[in-house]
């Protein structure tokens, strides 16, 4: 386990865990999130009997956490990863089943998903190097992926909920971050944001790659990019 995960500051606030900022932000994160997870199911076309694995479930109980559970048709099929105690979430959804580990060390063989999905993590495992290990991880387990992460060139950062200042190079914005108060979020370990460029960078060669951008007035502000190996046979219907 990686030292992000073993520090005191992360047991007491996971990566994994969304700002609670309530109000407009709160109902535009799930809105947001509903329209991803909707591009998601007419890519995978989802049945019953596909095996599914979610890295990034998390103990907060906010409407917009853990949705995927909630709007997944089969969640019983689902195996949820965490590096928190979510295993209230089996007794939610029954047969669903929980596993506390790290994402860059998933528990499972190779190819043994049919679909994984990660929404909103990758930012939080650390540097570049780290990222691109954990989307390899989601890689090596799944035959086909999901992940998405919010878009850095958009004006607003999410986690912050800063105007401007994340595109300034990184080291200033973390500074400035400290400085106005937020010292958890002015550590990579913690936030790491990624362009679409970047995103890109994280997947494996060889695998195959669509990348869909999502609009918040009239901006891109969140990148999903389903990736599918050609070995798997897998294939999207769209």
């Amino acid at each position: 386990m990686g030292n992000w995960a073993r520090s005191s500051f992360y047991r007491r606030q996971s990566p994994y865990v969304q700002p609670n900022v309530g109000g407009v932000v709160s109902r535009v994160s799930w809105q947001m999130r509903q329209k991803m997870f909707q591009t998601l199911m007419d890519l995978a076309q989802p049945t019953e009997s596909m095996t599914v694995l979610d890295v990034g479930a998390t103990s907060d109980r906010r409407e917009d956490c853990n949705f995927f559970e909630r709007l997944y048709p089969f969640p019983h099929r689902i195996t949820a990863v965490g590096m928190e105690d979510a295993s209230f979430l089996e007794q939610e959804f029954p047969g669903l089943k929980y596993i506390q580990a790290d994402g860059l060390h998933l528990p499972f063989p190779d190819k043994s998903f049919d679909l994984v999905v990660s929404f909103a993590v990758v930012e939080h495992v650390g540097n570049r190097e780290r990222q691109k290990a954990f989307v390899r991880e989601l890689c090596r387990v799944g035959k086909t992926c999901c992940v998405t992460t919010p878009n850095r060139w958009y004006p607003i950062e999410f986690h912050t909920i800063l105007p401007l200042v994340h595109w300034l190079p990184p080291s200033w914005f973390r500074r400035i971050t400290r400085w106005l108060g937020q010292p958890f979020w002015a550590k990579e370990e913690n936030l790491n944001l990624l362009d679409k460029r970047d995103f890109l960078r994280l997947f494996p060669a060889g695998i195959q790659v669509r990348v869909c951008d999502f609009q918040l007035l009239g901006m891109t502000s969140n990148l999903l990019i389903y990736a599918e190996d050609p070995a798997s046979g897998q294939r999207s219907q769209i």
